[in-house]
């Protein structure tokens, strides 16, 4: 992996930029991701959905059929729970030769309060029958990709699916789901990538086999090469952030300190086991320190991690983070590259100059 890459932005990757925002990392100062903040991808275009008319329909393998308005799933037993979403492609700019997409660099994240009912309950309520394997999700968002006309579909299997944690969500922060994050009714299944998520959920369908629809069985693959066996984007790998010291050079994002004792604070996450250390380095990874955890937000929810550093000498340094989940999962210090460039969670990388810098002077509140 090289940070960075020798190829240009094409157009195409341009377009996506823009309509798809990340985090920025500032913002993980808040235990809750304020919504505007909240990284955001849209596969299609986002549907006009009129609540007043909205239905969602549950059926396939179940003895009852169901057709729920927004109105019934909202008068049902409420959950809220805190969830770290990330995006399966997070940090795919970095690679080299860049897989072409969404050009994320690292900040495609964010963790909100998400309102809704257990899905399991809904699902017991249809009755499962005794072949039922798998639950598809269908969303109102309908585009081509690959060629494929198609809605947008993700499923799960039927284990994963009646996890007391997945809920149908109708709200976001406190507040109903803005268009944007999948008003009126969306998926939430804490731990997984936000490929999972469905947004804009039209239907259920409880099938006798696995989904194998293109953004499960084509899309959102892991392989090392075009001819290698592929496996599936599944759970948040563990990653650690850190909320970049002092302040910024405008395009280059590196920053300035002053000589002083630096205040470090991030947050943490992994969808495989929850967050057992984070490390900290102030010489590009050749030495590391633990950092301080706090208890975090929820069982579904980033940690927020904290570290002093002895910042008193002038220089240049190159500030890294690595998180270790319980499953004995850590951060690589580079990202091996993949052909669709998913679940890339290599340590995070801040150029800092400690001292001022070609005539920039610090300001002592920017410590």
């Amino acid at each position: 992996m090289t940070v960075g890459t020798t190829e240009g932005i094409t157009i195409d990757e341009l377009q996506l930029a823009v309509r798809n925002h990340s985090m920025p990392l500032e913002g993980l100062r808040y235990d809750v991701t304020p919504i505007g903040m909240h990284y955001l991808l849209t596969h299609f275009d986002i549907p006009l959905v009129d609540a007043a008319r909205y239905e969602l329909s549950v059926g396939g393998r179940v003895r009852k059929p169901l057709r729920f308005t927004l109105e019934e799933i909202t008068a049902k037993p409420a959950t809220t729970l805190a969830v770290t979403l990330e995006c399966a492609g997070n940090g795919r700019a970095r690679l080299s030769p860049r897989p072409v997409s969404q050009p994320w660099l690292g900040e495609a994240v964010g963790n909100a309060e998400w309102t809704g009912t257990p899905l399991a309950s809904i699902l017991e309520e249809a009755g499962l029958l005794a072949d039922a394997a798998s639950v598809v999700f269908t969303g109102l968002d309908r585009g081509v990709q690959g060629a494929v006309d198609q809605w947008y579909e993700r499923g799960l299997s039927l284990e994963d699916a009646m996890r007391p944690e997945v809920l149908l969500a109708y709200g976001i922060n406190g507040v109903p789901l803005p268009p944007q994050h999948g008003f009126p009714l969306r998926v939430i299944v804490p731990g997984w990538y936000g490929m999972t998520h469905v947004k804009w959920l039209r239907s259920i369908t409880v099938t006798d086999t696995p989904f194998a629809g293109f953004q499960q069985a084509v899309k959102y693959q892991y392989r090392a090469a075009a001819n290698e066996a592929a496996s599936p984007v599944t759970r948040i790998l563990p990653r650690a952030l850190m909320v970049p010291p002092g302040m910024p050079d405008y395009m280059t994002r590196k920053r300035f300190v002053k000589p002083s004792t630096v205040s470090i604070e991030g947050r943490a996450w992994s969808g495989r086991g929850a967050v057992a250390k984070v490390e900290f380095s102030a010489d590009g990874g050749a030495t590391w320190s633990l950092a301080e955890l706090d208890r975090g937000t929820s069982p579904h929810g980033w940690r927020r991690w904290t570290h002093t550093w002895d910042a008193t000498r002038p220089g240049e340094y190159e500030l890294c983070a690595r998180a270790t989940d319980t499953a004995g999962n850590a951060q690589p210090l580079e990202q091996r590259w993949n052909v669709e460039g998913v679940q890339n969670n290599a340590i995070q990388r801040i150029a800092v100059v400690v001292g001022a810098s070609h005539e920039v002077q610090v300001p002592a509140d920017a410590e």
